[in-house]
């Protein structure tokens, strides 16, 4: 490990210890690596510029935000969330599992944590809150976990960020992230239930079942746009970007035309909206190309690699060690910087152990997800304070349980590689 290099980590770690945005400071110290070592620091710009003219799949991570905040702005979310206070509110419970539920749906809309936490998570907590059977804190802490979901059930932006740096089919990325999606519902699920029946939650008034046919038909072009996307990707129609443009033009569509409930100044805030948060994310994976390129250099994942492999280290024992240093580096890193910087550091040992990159991205995007609800510094966190207004110790408090389960869920995804594999195998996944 070089001087250089040693003051291009010392570089990050003071100014984004100092409150400098995380892109600004990647950009930053990968500069001052290039100054450091007699490079041409114009070379920074063009191994951002053809890091993103050879990436056609980033195209779809704009596409997809676009998608979800439409799904926010229209009267879909309230369509999709009335669907789901009919089937499962019955229970004890009820809201509770409403959120999950609805995340479950949901996340095959926007691919993204944030936007299910600010849009539907947020309609949520004021219908949990206003009934009088839950705490603030608990309905906060149950929407940020549930929102964890987003990015694992496609469409997902951060599994498009992982094949970026991987060079992994994001088809099969997509099938593999469908079945543990359904696992961590399922694991949110039983903890509501059980915290539900220990704290003596009052039952929802249940709607009516003659309502519910009703209620599907209403969220029912909403709840076609995951098996028009899956079918596009897994029926040869559309590439994953061209399945994204996709998404956004149904959900353009539903809106306005089927649902007329966006109208031309609404569509034109939430097209400044999303390229404000395309801009931000694009930012990020600009400094990541440029920081990538600077680890390169230092030949520092082939080094890493070879010394693991020296030491005969099991891929089990090398999966679990990664998750939990990703597992800690989620309390204080955003999940993009972790996928763009820290993992592909681990790539050429998963290559080298002959573990499967398919499970491991699945695996890692999920360690990520759970980084997210893990306080003190995540951000789901930060984002329900933000748009409710409830006082974080108050969701703090009231995340663990849940992040518990989260964690279980992870962990049997490492022991038992099938979870992920599975649908990727029966579409012919090869691994």
């Amino acid at each position: 490990m070089s001087v250089e290099f040693l003051l291009c980590l010392g570089t990050i770690l003071v100014v984004a210890g100092i409150g400098m945005p995380i892109a600004y400071a990647i950009l930053l110290s990968a500069i001052v690596y290039m100054a450091a070592a007699g490079q041409d620091i114009g070379l920074a710009g063009k191994i951002l510029m053809d890091g993103l003219y050879n990436s056609f799949i980033l195209l779809a991570v704009p596409l997809f935000i676009v998608a979800a905040n439409i799904m926010n702005a229209g009267t879909i979310s309230d369509r999709l969330l009335g669907f789901c206070v009919a089937l499962v509110g019955r229970f004890r419970g009820g809201l509770g599992h409403v959120n999950v539920v609805a995340s479950l749906i949901f996340s095959g809309m926007s691919g993204s944590a944030v936007a299910d936490a600010a849009g539907i998570g947020r309609i949520i907590i004021e219908m949990m809150t206003k009934s009088g059977h839950y705490t603030r804190g608990y309905a906060a802490a149950i929407t940020a976990a549930s929102a964890t979901i987003g990015p694992i059930i496609p469409p997902s932006i951060p599994m498009v960020l992982y094949a970026l740096v991987s060079n992994t089919s994001i088809g099969y990325l997509f099938l593999g992230g469908i079945v543990p999606g359904l696992l961590m519902g399922a694991v949110l699920m039983g903890m509501n239930t059980w915290i539900s029946h220990r704290r003596g939650f009052a039952l929802e008034e249940p709607v009516p079942l003659s309502e519910l046919p009703r209620r599907a038909v209403s969220a029912f072009p909403a709840l076609l746009m995951p098996a028009i996307l899956l079918y596009g990707i897994y029926g040869g129609v559309t590439t994953p970007t061209e399945a994204a443009a996709v998404a956004a033009f149904y959900a353009l569509v539903l809106a306005a035309a089927f649902y007329r409930a966006l109208s031309l100044r609404a569509l034109g805030s939430i097209l400044v909206e999303s390229a404000r948060s395309s801009a931000a994310v694009g930012l990020v994976i600009g400094g990541a190309l440029i920081l990538n390129y600077v680890v390169a250099s230092e030949n520092i994942p082939n080094i890493l690699a070879a010394r693991l492999v020296g030491l005969d280290v099991y891929p089990l024992v090398f999966l679990l060690g990664v998750n939990l240093l990703l597992l800690l580096l989620g309390c204080i890193l955003d999940a993009t910087t972790i996928i763009l910087v820290i993992i592909p550091l681990f790539l050429p040992t998963c290559r080298e152990l002959g573990i499967d990159l398919v499970h491991f991205g699945v695996v890692a995007v999920v360690n990520c997800m759970i980084g997210l609800i893990t306080p003190p510094y995540g951000i789901l966190l930060f984002v329900i304070n933000a748009v409710t207004r409830i006082p974080l110790a108050e969701i703090i408090r009231e995340i663990w349980l849940f992040l518990a389960v989260l964690i279980v869920a992870l962990a049997a995804m490492i022991f038992f590689p099938g979870i992920v594999l599975w649908l990727p195998r029966v579409f012919g996944y090869p691994g």
